[in-house]
């Protein structure tokens, strides 16, 4: 059972975490793109993205490709952005 309060801790506690998954909310993003959305280096986003696919906030549709993949947010990772922003 996922502790819904642990994971919004962990989403909080990284201001890279709420960017990336943020930037994903409109619609699925390559890492490039969300680069250039939010800023953040793309190790930095490529470290961030594994970490919220870890936690099943966000999912990769394309996991086969080397290069071009596309993420996009689960039903999770709405919700729980949603108890996040006001």
């Amino acid at each position: 059972m996922v502790n819904i309060w642990e994971l919004i801790g962990f989403l909080r506690s990284s201001n890279y975490r709420l960017k990336v998954l943020k930037s994903l909310s409109d619609k699925e993003h390559t890492p490039s793109e969300i680069e250039k959305n939010t800023g953040i280096k793309i190790s930095h986003v490529s470290r961030t993205l594994k970490e919220i696919t870890d936690k099943k906030l966000a999912e990769c549709l394309n996991p086969k490709l080397r290069k071009g993949k596309l993420y996009k947010i689960t039903k999770l990772g709405k919700s729980l952005l949603n108890k996040i922003q006001p």
